[in-house]
Order: structure tokens, then C-alpha cells, then sequence
């Protein structure tokens, strides 16, 4: 199935998602082409959920081989995984890493398979979720009707969107806009954590993805990379989601940690986007 010209991928990042996993995989619309479900070497029985529901996925899937003996496990956190894989022909690709890399490092190991698969636009969701898949297609959209190279959910929109985030999170969360405004040069840009993205083909191959931050300041380092090679991004409006799951960040260690990265960012960029420019002249 085709979205408006565009074959669409998703990609789903999980680590230790059990009981979460499946339903996400489950609620993901039709038009989305192919699933990327990469689960970062988790502790629980998340990897267990997958393959029992690639397993019952198979018959709609049309794919005849049996499933639980043909996924892949990657070669290691992030790493790029061969393309004559034949479990690529299926909408469900499933890939456990052999070691935990970090968010970031789950999203790139789907970016890969991603652009191996010929997709025209990525999006990324977590497993845990928080992201609702019905606005699936209000993230692409930017992206698949040319507005923007990324689009990403926008959850400080205004009060009602973030009813839901605690003081103390929402917090967090103002903090690490502005630090990541003045890192990114992404000025018109909110909320740089939020997870729920997309991203064309044209623009992933532009960018440097096996450079790109494995943990979760992964966010922050696509926007500043996004900005050095003069690709566009578009906020789009979602309330926050919050259920039984619990978040990973931590936003007291968080927030000291990420500002050392941003910081070596907005220099790096300065440097790639001005200073070489000025040399080459």
C-alpha cells in the first residue's frame, strides 16, 4: 500500500517493553508499508512478544518460511546488517541487538533496514506506547507532501497538550528546548525529546546517521545535523501520552549530561555550517 506516492516505513525502538510492544505493533494503520521492530537486547521477555507476533503475523504477511527461525539479530548494537536478508520482504521485520546501545542506536539499526527496503519516508515510534498511532499519518504528512526533510511531535504546543507531563518532566522539557534552540539553530523548533518522528529518504542518506549519538541525546544530534546540511524540520501539535509505562530519562542526570553533548554540538555545527564555509571561499 501506497500513502499518498510515498512508501512509508516505521520504525519501533523498544527496549524492555513486555506487555507494550505487541499492541503498538498491532495499532500501526494500514498504509504504513513496512515495521521495523528493533528491540535494544532487553532484559525482559519483550524480544519473546515480538516473535510471537511475527509469528501470527506471518499468514496476512504472506511470507511461507517459519518466521521464528528466520529473524534477525544483529551483529551488534547499531550496526548495519547485511541486504540479502530475505526477511526484508515481509511488513514485519523484527531484529534484536546483541548488546544494549541506546535509543538511538535501535533508531539507526531501523534507519538502515529502512533505506535497504527502498522506503520514501520514515517514521519513528516507541514501543512503549506513548505515541498514538492514529496520528500517524498528521507526522508524515509534512514530510510525504515536501513541506519539510523532518517532522516531530510538538507536546508544549500549548497547556492542553501537556496536560498530562508532571512539573517536573514539563520542566525538563522547557529547559532542553531552549539548550537545544541555540545548539540546533533549530529556533522555531519545541519539545526536541519527543520521539514521534519522520524523516524522507533524501534526507537520511544526506545525513552522517552512523555519526549520530547513540543514547537518547540521539534526538538533539539529528536536529543539530539536520540544521548543518540546511535540512528543514516542521513541529507538529500532540498531547502527551502517559499510561503504566515508565520513561527511561532521568531528567536530574539527564539534563547535565545532554548539555555537555549540545554544547559540543552547537560547535561542531558552528564550525561545519560557517567556519569550512569561510575556509573553502
Amino acid at each position: 500500500m501506497v500513502y499518498k506516492g510515498s512508501e512509508v516505513g516505521v520504525v519501533i525502538p523498544a527496549y524492555n517493553e513486555e506487555g507494550f510492544i505487541g499492541e503498538v505493533i498491532d495499532s500501526l494503520p494500514q498504509f504504513v508499508d513496512k515495521v521495523f521492530v528493533i528491540d535494544d537486547c532487553s532484559t525482559d521477555d519483550t524480544w519473546t512478544e515480538i516473535k510471537e507476533y511475527v509469528d501470527a503475523a506471518v499468514p496476512q504477511a504472506a511470507v511461507t518460511d517459519d518466521s521464528a527461525e528466520q529473524v534477525l539479530v544483529a551483529d551488534g548494537a547499531g550496526t548495519s546488517v547485511g541486504a540479502n536478508q530475505s526477511f526484508l520482504d515481509r511488513r514485519i521485520v523484527p531484529v534484536r541487538h546483541q548488546t544494549n546501545g541506546g535509543r538511538g542506536a535501535a533508531v539507526k539499526t531501523g534507519y538502515d533496514l529502512a533505506l535497504m527496503s527502498d522506503m520514501d519516508v520514515v517514521a519513528v515510534l516507541d514501543g512503549d506506547g506513548q505515541m498514538d498511532p492514529d496520528i500517524l499519518d498528521r507526522i508524515i504528512d509534512p514530510v510525504v507532501e515536501g513541506e519539510a526533510d523532518y517532522a516531530k511531535g510538538n507536546r508544549l504546543i500549548s497547556r492542553q497538550h501537556c496536560a498530562q507531563m508532571s512539573r517536573w518532566r514539563l520542566f525538563g522539557n522547557v529547559v532542553l528546548t531552549l539548550l537545544t534552540k541555540v545548539a540546533s539553530g533549530q529556533w522555531n523548533m519545541r519539545d526536541p525529546q519527543n520521539g514521534y518522528t519522520a524523516i524522507s529518504a533524501e534526507a537520511l542518506d544526506e545525513l552522517d546517521v552512523d555519526d549520530l549519538f547513540d543514547d537518547y541525546g540521539f534526538l538533539n544530534d539529528v536536529l543539530i545535523h539536520l540544521d548543518s546540511h540546511g535540512l528543514t524540520v516542521q513541529d507538529v501539535p500532540m498531547d502527551a501520552i502517559y499510561g503504566d509505562e515508565s520513561s527511561g530519562i532521568r531528567y536530574g542526570s539527564f539534563v547535565p549530561k545532554l548539555s555537555l553533548l549540545l554544547l559540543q554540538g552547537y560547535i561542531w555545527r558552528i564550525q561545519r555550517k560557517y567556519l569550512s564555509r569561510t575556509e573553502s571561499e
